[in-house]
């Protein structure tokens, strides 16, 4: 890794993660880093909260009634993070949003989830996270911008073949991820045609984990295209295909550095129980951050490992919280819900803030399901967009773990997106109803 003072690069980019997990900044050439090291780099506070587009959202409170004023942008990290698919000279900086006087902006999402881990903090607990992330290698038509898998044409399970085939690929995202501190673990084919998963090792750090799951995605997409590949962590870019997940593992350690889900059990203890009851209360009000697109309720479907409903249950990947097993000592609870298109900041900050919310309410749990949890018929996500942000809107324990501003914002900036499919008319469309109807 390189420290700001190594005269290695000639350009910088700074940027921020924006509330659809998309990187917004501006590109500095090596002679004015050091104001990003110095306070005195600035942007639109409302960079951190435009729509997927990038546009401003309307009605937005940072925009035209505050005057659209600046913030304070200062680095997450100490140092320039290289960008070797760009060449040995071009650097990166992450930078979070802060107010004049030097306070986290609270529509920052990486802020939000600082402030879940403060009040995990003030109890004397530490979690401990790790995530998975889904993607497919794609190769783009020229007309149209529509991915093929026609280099990946069959699906290939936990293949060998398929890893070796890519093996200069993973080779240079492991050893950028290792320049940039990132913990990769294992890489296998998944189940679609082209697509694969990697695992980031776990850290007691949940902002580095969320760091590190945003930058990971920036390796991955830098390097595909180097290797003749577009990767995409749509959720479900073939509707006939396997959806994209990202799944977030969690613990908590005590003073001691005991993991509190663990009492020696093979049910785990009543506190991890009580952080389950808080997950499964939340999960309809939070899913709008779990599923935050309009692609994202493609990969929702029942019989499609994609979670539906509300249970959870012990190595029963059918449920949406899920309980693995092997060494008591590091029992954990794997949350399945989240697509790979999600802002991994907002993510944890609703995981992280659930639980919270029923170890601190003391919430029963429901009993865990075993078998098929799609037949159980127990209580449903929100399976449409205009449900989920109807739920996150009225949801009283996200009221509790968002800064009300951030939380207006998400709303406004997801019914903004939702309008805007809702006024395109789509190829099949015309092709259904054009002069049948």
């Amino acid at each position: 890794m390189s420290t700001k003072s190594e005269p290695k690069y000639n350009s910088v980019m700074v940027a921020l993660c924006d509330i659809n997990g998309a990187f917004r900044g501006k590109r500095l050439p090596i002679d004015q880093v050091d104001k990003v090291f110095d306070g005195s780099l600035r942007m639109p506070m409302s960079a951190a909260t435009v729509d997927v587009w990038g546009r401003d959202i309307e009605g937005s409170e940072l925009v035209f009634e505050s005057g659209d004023a600046d913030g304070i942008c200062l680095p997450i990290r100490d140092e320039i993070l290289p960008s070797p698919w760009m060449g040995a000279s071009s650097g990166f900086v992450p930078v979070c949003m802060y107010d004049e006087n030097g306070a986290p902006h609270p529509t920052d999402s990486r802020h939000a989830l600082a402030a879940v881990v403060a009040r995990f903090a003030a109890l004397g607990l530490r979690p401990v996270v790790a995530t998975e992330l889904e993607f497919y290698l794609t190769d783009l038509h020229e007309q149209g911008g529509i991915p093929s898998s026609e280099k990946f044409d069959t699906e290939n399970v936990l293949s060998v073949q398929e890893l070796e085939r890519l093996s200069p690929f993973l080779d240079d995202v492991y050893a950028a991820c290792a320049e940039s501190g990132i913990p990769v673990d294992a890489a296998i084919s998944e189940t679609g045609a082209g697509q694969f998963e990697i695992n980031l090792l776990h850290t007691d750090d949940p902002l580095r984990a969320a760091d590190d799951a945003m930058m990971f995605k920036r390796i991955v997409k830098g390097f595909a295209k180097s290797h003749g590949h577009t990767a995409t962590f749509m959720a479900k870019p073939y509707g006939d295909g396997a959806g994209s997940g990202l799944h977030v593992h969690f613990s908590l350690l005590n003073e001691k550095d005991e993991n509190v889900f663990d009492d020696g059990s093979d049910e785990g203890s009543d506190i991890m129980r009580a952080a389950i009851g808080g997950l499964t209360d939340a999960m309809q009000e939070s899913a709008l951050l779990f599923a935050p697109h309009f692609n994202s309720y493609r990969r929702l479907r029942p019989n499609s490992h994609a979670p539906t409903t509300v249970a959870w249950g012990y190595e029963n990947r059918t449920a949406a919280i899920r309980i693995p097993g092997g060494n008591n000592k590091a029992r954990r609870i794997e949350h399945r819900v989240a697509g790979a298109d999600a802002n991994p900041y907002l993510v944890l900050a609703a995981i992280l803030g659930a639980a919270l919310a029923g170890i601190e309410g003391k919430t029963r749990a429901p009993e865990p399901l075993t078998g098929n949890v799609y037949e159980a018929g127990m209580p449903q996500l929100p399976l449409d967009w205009a449900a989920a942000i109807d739920a996150f809107e009225q949801g009283p324990i996200v009221a509790d773990i968002f800064d009300p501003s951030l939380l207006q914002l998400i709303v406004q900036s997801k019914r903004q997106e939702l309008e805007r499919f809702l006024e395109t008319v789509t190829k099949l469309e015309y092709q259904t109803y054009l002069e049948v109807v």
